[in-house]
């Protein structure tokens, strides 16, 4: 099992402290082997394996723990009395009511309380309202590209025949596992689109009407890198005779990006430093899902590329925004505590005119801020252009210290 040190470590860092650790994201991004992972290491460290109580609500095995009276019980009776005990309670959203198990067992003394969620809305709406002030959130990702290469681990590929994979294929852990057959990948691909259409996106919207529910993934697949509007999927929809109201979609969009599927990145008045309500941008969680979708469909490598850039800050800590100055776009404004980075992203800038055009809007930025261009071009790489940086685009993402290193 890949380490997925950057998550191990948040568990490790929350150890004993008196909040509930929940882990969310997209359906086999790795939530379960996260568990295990910080398990064994909770073993390497004397715990006893009584100590530790799973139970995953999606085996059959518990289907009886999925009311939470039963759920409470259950794991109350295995509690160690004199030391602590580690609960581990994986997709618990398929306990009706589980937050009340879940506060009842964290008040307990010497209980340290884990969770494991595939939808935003069930875990933000419950825990919110139940249990607020007393949670910490882990929002995790499939695979970074570093973590895709550990599984790979063949020298006979290049960085960047290992990175056609990544984009082509996409990060799923498993996905990484089963080499170039895409006879093999592209069904497994598709069945996890499947379940996360029917049990996170249709059952969360009590809906039957799947046709109108994948027009819309459609579209925003297809729409990568470009601003989108409620109004403007409603109109398209209804061009091809469907008849689906601006507030439909809009609830739709919004169970979409509680589902982990999508995300949404607001845009970002650089100038007047406030986020604006308009035209913000979706993301696919994986682009393996993209290309099994649209079938080569389209091909733009340009937002493909956004795309993984914008997973990456994501992984970094990064809250990111597309930057708007004037008519002017920057493709992202990445915030963290220690301030702001601009990237701009692009498949390449050998011809002139395109450089001019990537490093024009960064020029304009009228701060100090640290600025990248990133692109797949050897030639230029590492290039100052008057403060701002050109870097090989998978260069930077085999080095996740660029973070840091972004002000040095």
């Amino acid at each position: 099992m890949i380490q997925r040190k950057e998550y191990l470590n948040k568990l490790i860092s929350f150890r004993e402290k008196q909040v509930i650790k929940v882990i969310t994201g997209v359906r086999r991004c790795g939530k379960s082997t996260l568990l295990f992972l910080y398990m064994d290491y909770l073993k390497s460290t004397g715990i006893d394996d009584n100590q530790i109580i799973y139970v995953n609500l999606e085996d059959i095995e518990y289907e009886q723990l999925c009311e939470y009276r039963h759920l409470y019980n259950y794991i109350n009776e295995r509690l160690c009395p004199d030391k602590y005990t580690y609960v581990f309670i994986d997709e618990v959203q398929n306990c009706k009511s589980f937050e009340k198990a879940v506060d009842s067992l964290f008040i307990k003394k010497n209980v340290d309380v884990h969770i494991t969620g595939s939808n935003a809305y069930l875990l933000s709406s419950e825990l919110a309202t139940f249990l607020s002030g007393r949670y910490v959130t882990i929002d995790m990702l499939p695979f970074s590209f570093v973590e895709f290469c550990e599984v790979i681990n063949d020298n006979a590929k290049s960085k960047n025949e290992k990175f056609n994979n990544y984009l082509r294929y996409g990060s799923f852990p498993y996905v990484a596992c089963l080499g170039d057959d895409e006879s093999i990948i592209y069904p497994y691909i598709e069945g996890i689109y499947n379940t996360i259409l029917i049990k996170d996106v249709a059952k969360r919207m009590n809906t039957t009407d799947i046709p109108l529910l994948e027009s819309i993934i459609r579209f925003l697949a297809d729409s990568i890198g470009s601003p989108v509007s409620t109004k403007k999927i409603s109109d398209t929809i209804n061009s091809s005779g469907r008849k689906v109201s601006v507030n439909t979609v809009g609830n739709y969009l919004q169970a979409l990006t509680d589902s982990y599927i999508f995300y949404k990145a607001e845009r970002f008045d650089i100038k007047g430093r406030q986020h604006l309500k308009t035209l913000g941008k979706y993301y696919l969680v994986d682009t393996g899902i993209r290309n099994l979708l649209l079938s080569g469909e389209s091909s733009d490598l340009g937002h493909l590329l956004e795309n993984v850039v914008f997973l990456e800050l994501l992984r970094r800590g990064y809250k990111v925004s597309i930057g708007k100055l004037a008519e002017k776009e920057v493709d992202f404004v990445a915030t963290d505590c220690n301030g702001v980075v601009y990237y701009q992203v692009s498949a390449s800038v050998i011809n002139e005119n395109t450089l001019r055009r990537e490093l024009d809007v960064l020029q304009r930025i009228r701060d100090n801020h640290p600025k990248f261009l990133l692109t797949l071009d050897e030639v230029g790489a590492n290039t100052n252009h008057n403060g701002i940086r050109q870097l090989n685009l998978i260069d930077w993402l085999l080095k996740p210290e660029i973070k840091v290193g972004a002000r040095n």
